[in-house]
């Protein structure tokens, strides 16, 4: 019987991995990821998603100026986001150098490079992502229902310096906007409102 328990223990186990792992159908993976994006810019925003073989592809062509990404199965928790279309060439870069196996500390350094030597442009104006997240715990995989998600916000300023912007580089309270990577590609104001808000 001692046997038996951990075995049958580490079988379901094995199951709920699975299912966390199992790509939603695309109808479900477009409503999942287009609660990252402003009310006013759902109805009408590109989504993409993943087919059964975990590959990235778009479901939904849209018409406006936003383009948002489904919840990745192959990661823990549930993550969706949505960001302005001037962002594309940044954001597709780092989907290709991901796929080809590169660190996040590489990807950055490629991009920064690259961006650098023309060939491709991060955006003149600001620009701006939106994250909505929350623990595999509070997202219920048949229906699409998050509870208690947190969203945040990210505002991309290429090359933007504290002495630039005014911004601190670190938050002195929950919510207050900092700068992250300054004087890079990447340069981009954070709001991580506080928790529950």
């Amino acid at each position: 019987m001692k046997l038996l328990l951990p075995l049958a223990f580490a079988g379901l186990l094995t199951v709920r991995a699975a299912a966390q792992s199992a790509v939603a159908t695309p109808e479900l993976q477009i409503q999942t990821a287009l609660l990252a994006a402003p009310a006013d810019k759902r109805a009408d925003a590109t989504v993409y998603g993943y087919t059964a073989k975990q590959e990235m592809v778009v479901l939904r062509k849209g018409s406006n100026d936003f383009v948002c990404l489904a919840d990745d199965p192959a990661q823990k928790g549930f993550s969706v986001s949505c960001y302005h279309k001037s962002l594309e060439p940044f954001m597709a870069r780092g989907r290709e150098l991901k796929k080809e196996g590169k660190t996040t500390q590489q990807i950055m350094e490629i991009r920064e490079q690259e961006e650098k030597a023309g060939k491709w442009k991060m955006p003149k104006q600001p620009s701006t992502l939106f994250v909505y997240s929350a623990p595999d715990s509070s997202y219920n995989a048949t229906t699409g229902s998050v509870r208690n998600g947190y969203l945040r916000y990210v505002v991309y300023i290429p090359y933007a310096t504290a002495e630039t912007t005014g911004l601190p580089l670190k938050p002195e309270m929950p919510g207050m906007p900092w700068l992250m990577d300054p004087g890079t590609h990447r340069a981009h104001i954070m709001i991580n409102p506080p928790a529950g808000k």
